[in-house]
């Protein structure tokens, strides 16, 4: 590896052996050092170049900026009151982008959330199944999250804005009441008229908004279907679609296929002029295993399938859900499972036998 910094303070192979003294000017946050590989010039390296002064954060970006899922997600216990694992789950995917994980045995749904930072403010998107602190201490973690990148990026605070890909949806507007009357916080309200005035969305669902976080865009795209007042928000930073219900590796239960049908398509024009590096859901359901998914309520599941949703999903789910239109179906694919004009527990434990098989331990013939 190649040293970088003063040479006045660079060491012999023998010295350096011995004891590492790093250079006088050490380039952690310098976007000109050459220790950044190409395209790292905006990434930051969460440390500013000098002492003084709030750091500012170039957001443009030619594709996605760096980040990725390394790890695997929490996934329950068999029995939920024995379990130890964290209440949230917290992931930095990168320095200004957060995803939190509510554990499975404080909610079996184990929904996700995402703190997003610009220059000038911060969003989270969705709240979580659990309105109580006690058991899901999301306001808690927030502020933690938020006072630690503060103090790096040297900021006093910063606004705070939370909406939801959906009001209607109870597993992830749970914890919003946890916000009320912290300082500095605006709250999206959970009535459809009212979040249309909110988001500036007078022509539903065909108009779109946007959420400025300083330098950070967020695109705000009505896509009704899964709920009436479904939203997907696009991270313009990490070229994410935040989909919340609408699209995820799960059993996804259509509201109304026709409004299912045009957000999707709403969705893939998009896609043709935004690059969309990964479709970020709001839950997890499907196993590893072409097809399956675990059924409702189940707090333990040891096989899940990742988050990350690749793009060329989003044309697949169109496809399916356009058959469908009009008929009581369940539609089996490799990533998700659409339910449409039937229950959720429709044909539980249950694949196609186009999909390939692989033995599971918990599976039910």
């Amino acid at each position: 590896m190649s040293q970088t910094g003063n040479p006045a303070t660079a060491q012999s192979p023998q010295s350096s052996a011995r004891k590492f003294v790093a250079p006088a000017y050490y380039p952690n946050g310098n976007p000109n050092a050459p220790l950044n590989p190409p395209g790292a010039r905006n990434t930051d390296s969460c440390l500013p170049p000098d002492k003084a002064g709030e750091v500012v954060h170039n957001y443009a970006c030619d594709g996605p900026a760096p980040g990725d899922i390394a790890f695997h997600w929490i996934h329950g216990s068999v029995c939920a009151a024995t379990n130890r694992d964290p209440r949230i789950q917290v992931l930095a995917y990168n320095e200004d982008t957060y995803i939190l994980r509510e554990n499975p045995c404080i909610h079996w749904e184990a929904p996700f959330t995402y703190l997003l930072f610009g220059n000038t403010g911060a969003l989270l998107i969705d709240t979580g199944a659990t309105p109580e602190a006690a058991y899901y201490p999301l306001r808690t973690t927030v502020d933690a999250i938020i006072r630690r990148w503060c103090s790096i990026r040297h900021k006093k605070s910063i606004p705070l804005t939370i909406v939801l890909t959906s009001g209607e949806d109870i597993a992830q507007s749970q914890g919003l009441g946890q916000f009320a009357g912290r300082p500095g916080t605006t709250l999206a309200p959970t009535q459809l008229a009212e979040i249309k005035t909110f988001h500036k969305l007078a022509d539903w669902p065909n108009a779109t908004g946007s959420i400025d976080l300083g330098g950070r865009v967020i695109d705000v795209i009505p896509t009704p279907g899964a709920h009436k007042d479904g939203i997907t928000f696009y991270d313009r930073y990490n070229c994410f679609l935040h989909t919340g219900d609408l699209l995820y590796p799960g059993r996804i239960q259509i509201g109304n296929d026709r409004d299912y049908v045009a957000s999707l398509s709403r969705l893939q024009q998009w896609g043709e002029s935004h690059p969309v590096k990964w479709i970020m859901g709001g839950h997890i359901e499907m196993m590893f295993a072409p097809g399956r998914a675990y059924p409702r309520f189940k707090n333990y599941r040891p096989f899940e399938h990742v988050l990350e949703l690749e793009p060329s999903v989003l044309g697949e789910a169109l496809a399916h859900a356009t058959a469908i239109v009009g008929r009581p179906e369940v539609v089996f694919s490799t990533d998700f499972i659409l339910l449409n004009r039937v229950g959720p527990d429709e044909r539980n434990y249950r694949t196609s036998p186009d999909l390939p098989f692989i033995p599971i331990p918990i599976w039910l013939p």
